[in-house]
């Protein structure tokens, strides 16, 4: 009974990794309101029933893909994190990091939902948590790459501010390549979080 019931849920696990990965990637090339949840199973090559077996409503996914995009940052810095230097280059290295996250096809489908959330009270009301939660994790684990103490004055914000600065230069970076720049900005906020984190 056990040996059936495992590839059950490997599949099911499967085919709703598919649905979010699918979802992810129609949010962030047609936005909300492109986007159906039909639409999306077509894409993961997924029965319409299927799909919405595993999310009945558009918001079902966005939970399912807020918490993947999460994930797959957080994966993503740790992966990084194994080649990181130690002494002073260590935090260029980090917060270029924390600064390219913003750049890729995931931030752009977060995007997507933020401005679609802004005006849109049933969206806002399941976003707003999720985000405050993948937030909490990104401000954790780059304390954590940055070695740094969280109880000195002004630490938390200047960790807070780099993601901050991340998510600002990510989306300058929506319309333009805008990578020479952001490698300026990356040396200077290095050498600044150098002089205030010693």
């Amino acid at each position: 009974m056990t040996g059936i019931r495992e590839p059950q849920q490997e599949r099911s696990r499967t085919t709703r990794r598919r649905l979010v990965e699918a979802a992810l990637d129609s949010f962030g090339e047609r936005g909300w309101h492109g986007v159906t949840v039909a639409g999306i199973a077509e894409r993961a090559g997924v029965s319409r029933g299927a799909a919405q077996h595993h999310f009945p409503a558009r918001e079902d996914l966005v939970v399912a893909a807020v918490d993947l995009l999460g994930e797959a940052q957080i994966d993503e810095l740790r992966a990084q994190a194994a080649g990181l230097p130690d002494g002073a280059s260590r935090i260029e290295r980090v917060v270029e990091m924390v600064l390219n996250l913003y750049t890729g096809p995931l931030f752009r489908a977060a995007l997507q939902l933020w401005s679609v959330a802004a005006t849109d009270d049933a969206l806002r009301d399941v976003l707003v948590p999720l985000e405050a939660r993948v937030g909490r994790e990104a401000h954790r684990v780059t304390v954590e790459l940055l070695g740094v103490d969280e109880s000195r004055p002004g630490v938390r914000e200047l960790v807070q501010a780099t993601l901050d600065l991340a998510r600002g230069l990510g989306l300058a970076n929506l319309l333009t390549d805008d990578t020479r720049r952001r490698r300026q900005i990356v040396r200077e906020w290095a050498r600044t979080l150098e002089l205030r984190l010693a």
